[in-house]
């Protein structure tokens, strides 16, 4: 299919307020599978499953504090991912033309393609620009999502080169990114692309035992221009 990456206009904004939660969420299942494999998770599991048992002397009772356990872990998965979605929606997703094109140096961009006779959108991405603090700039690459159902057709890499283009012609001196430890794909993608893995963390605005249950850690890329 033919994929047009254009600037985002208004009438985007139902389909970002779609596009987005669905390129997100889609990783709290990976995050929990992790979660759930790491060896302190694991430990607690069978340590809450034992002493269950040995206090009822039920295995009904072992099981359901164990599965007690694993609900929790998902649903700190849940709202690690859910509570960001919702605060870019209320934020800065829900003022595009005022947080991204009103400077020139800034610039969000959509991924259309005819679908089923019909103009459908199916990614997005945006550039910020950030000062080095001597006279030149960097850009951000922020907010890129696919639709999932869009997968692996190219439309991310097409995404992420009209991000790289817009700052090569604004002579920016890199590009910096931020993705999460689950989103291996888009590592895959960046890694391509000639982004290299600068930091590890686990800091966020997630309150600290979220981010201990959830196990997810924030990857800083970036690359030369």
């Amino acid at each position: 299919m033919h994929i047009l990456v254009r600037r985002y206009e208004p009438s985007d904004q139902e389909a970002i307020e779609i596009i987005y939660p669905d390129a997100i969420k889609e990783h709290i299942n990976p995050a929990f599978l992790h979660a759930m494999t790491q060896p302190l998770h694991i430990t607690i599991s069978l340590f809450i499953c034992i002493g269950a048992y040995l206090l009822g002397g039920s295995v009904i009772l072992a099981l359901i504090s164990g599965g007690a356990w694993v609900g929790l872990v998902y649903c700190c998965c849940y709202e690690y991912y859910a509570s960001y979605v919702q605060k870019r929606l209320r934020t800065e997703l829900k003022d595009i033309p005022g947080h991204y094109l009103s400077n020139p140096d800034n610039c969000f961009w959509v991924a259309e393609a005819e679908m089923d006779g019909r103009r459908q959108i199916l990614g997005m991405v945006a550039v910020k620009a950030k000062d080095d603090g001597d006279g030149k700039k960097h850009g951000e690459l922020l907010r890129m999502s696919v639709l999932s159902t869009c997968r692996r057709a190219g439309l991310g890499q097409q995404l992420a080169k009209t991000a790289e283009d817009f700052c090569k012609e604004r002579s920016f001196t890199k590009i910096i990114l931020s993705t999460s430890s689950t989103q291996r794909a888009a590592v895959a993608l960046y890694n391509k692309m000639g982004f290299k893995l600068v930091l590890v963390h686990t800091q966020s605005e997630r309150p600290k035992w979220l981010v201990w249950m959830s196990k997810v850690k924030i990857l800083y890329m970036e690359k030369i221009m």
